[in-house]
């Protein structure tokens, strides 16, 4: 491994405003310095929404990740929104997340990290910086912690104000997502009734089968007395937050120094990821994220180098802590063997502990013979296959996947087994931004990626009781 890679995180300086001093990119200019100052200093007075011993759980448990024994699961809004914001809503997408770790877990026979893109998942990138809706230019929406989605002059001016109201909705949001994750609403039991559910339609018979081999274990699991009284575990689970450190200006605000290590880390998130559009190794993003302590993502697409590689994995993980860097690779189907290859290859060549997960989202956009912008569920499905397929021929993990999705009945990706069509999409299309795959659709994802690591564990058992011979 390279002396670069090793070089230790306490012999960089790192100040949490540095990113000032770099080139900025995605990012808003406000109007009014003073009305941006006042928020910031309002937001460094409040509480971290996280806490830096639940961001060390998180690293630890990346780290299970990295090493194979453990499996990632990241979804949630591509962006969040404050109108649509509600206890149901986080309810039910927290509930999808809960049943796809259950089949997944059920797949590889392993733990499940579960990572939601919640609470503070409210800034996103854009390709152009205006839109032009019949005749008129606009600065584009950027997310509601940045702007408003209303095609109007007013609404589209950046406002520092909403920052405010994103911290309030991401610490609603972690106080709800804390009682379920401890308060008995997470009980597998709970969960695999849910999955029964699902599968009673007849449009899902093809994985009843799955779902039959689940209650069977939970039943045998009861006849032998565990269950959520005996083994607590089973009652409650760890969840986490993630977003994209996208608006630095929030996230400089909310960074804290952990009072038991003496170390920065970012308070707004469990884990930070950095965007492909973010991603400038001399950028303000990069700059920020190395030097926090927390979990971070890196967004690799197909114009990733093998050098920019070298040196994002240098910047951000110096010391290669396993679980502090996951690689979230996005390219889309039918490209995913044009690309990753060389960077899995690029990671191996310098000995780095990194997490590799599949995004089989945002490289599979397209736009709809009715004029929405969607998704195809063969589309997304063939890209992680594609994922699965490449790490078995490099002989690496692959390590977990991630999906915007949402626990509502929307209609905004195509297909799955409740065939939404083109003609579908108008129903039910409720995103801000990018269309996400709806509580069936993400459902039935987690089944077929569950066959796969089912598949791959059962072709690796062979190689195992070669080895304990």
């Amino acid at each position: 491994m390279s002396q670069e890679l090793r070089k230790p995180a306490t012999t960089q300086s790192w100040d949490k405003a540095g990113w000032r001093a770099y080139p900025r990119v995605q990012m808003p200019d406000y109007t009014d310095p003073v009305a941006l100052a006042a928020v910031e200093e309002q937001l460094r007075r409040y509480p971290p929404l996280v806490f830096a011993g639940e961001a060390r759980r998180l690293k630890a448990q990346l780290a299970e990740v990295a090493a194979g024994r453990s499996f990632l699961l990241q979804g949630g809004d591509c962006a969040e929104s404050f109108s649509e914001f509600s206890a149901d809503n986080l309810r039910d997408t927290f509930k999808v997340l809960l049943q796809m770790a259950v089949v997944l877990t059920w797949g590889a026979q392993l733990p499940v990290v579960k990572v939601g893109r919640m609470a503070g998942q409210f800034a996103k990138p854009r390709s152009a910086p205006t839109e032009i809706v019949n005749g008129q230019e606009l600065p584009s929406y950027r997310g509601d912690i940045i702007n408003g989605f209303d095609f109007t002059p007013e609404a589209r001016v950046p406002d520092p104000q909403r920052m405010l109201a994103a911290y309030t909705q991401a610490a609603a949001s972690l106080n709800l997502l804390r009682a379920f994750s401890t308060g008995g609403f997470a009980d597998m039991q709970r969960v695999q009734s849910w999955i029964a559910d699902f599968v009673g339609g007849p449009e899902a018979a093809k994985y009843r089968d799955i779902a039959d081999r689940i209650s069977d274990a939970m039943a045998f699991m009861r006849a032998a007395g565990v269950n959520s009284e005996t083994a607590h575990q089973l009652s409650k689970v760890d969840f986490y937050t993630s977003h994209e450190a996208l608006l630095l200006e929030y996230e400089e605000a909310l960074a804290r120094i952990d009072s038991t290590t003496g170390l920065p880390v970012a308070g707004s998130g469990h884990m930070l990821w950095i965007g492909d559009r973010t991603r400038q190794p001399d950028g303000a993003h990069v700059e920020f994220c190395r030097g926090v302590q927390n979990p971070i993502g890196l967004k690799c697409g197909p114009t990733t180098t093998a050098e920019d590689l070298k040196v994002l994995m240098a910047k951000l993980n110096p010391e290669n802590e396993p679980g502090r860097l996951t690689l979230i690779a996005r390219f889309g189907a039918g490209k995913v063997g044009d690309h990753l290859p060389r960077l899995i290859q690029t990671v191996q060549a310098e000995g780095a502990h990194v997490v590799w997960s599949c995004d089989p989202m945002h490289g599979n956009v397209i736009k709809s013979s009715t004029g929405y912008k969607t998704r195809a569920f063969d589309s997304i499905l063939r890209e992680v296959r594609e994922f699965f397929a490449i790490h078995k021929a490099e002989g690496t993990i692959p390590g977990g996947v991630h999906f915007e999705m949402t626990g509502k009945d929307v209609t905004e990706c195509t297909g799955g087994v409740r065939a939404v069509t083109d003609e579908d999409l108008s129903d039910r299309y409720h995103t801000a931004c990018d269309p996400r795959l709806n509580a069936s659709q993400s459902l039935e994802l987690a089944f077929l990626v569950a066959e796969e690591l089912r598949a791959r564990r059962e072709e690796a058992a062979p190689a195992r009781e070669v080895a304990r011979a």
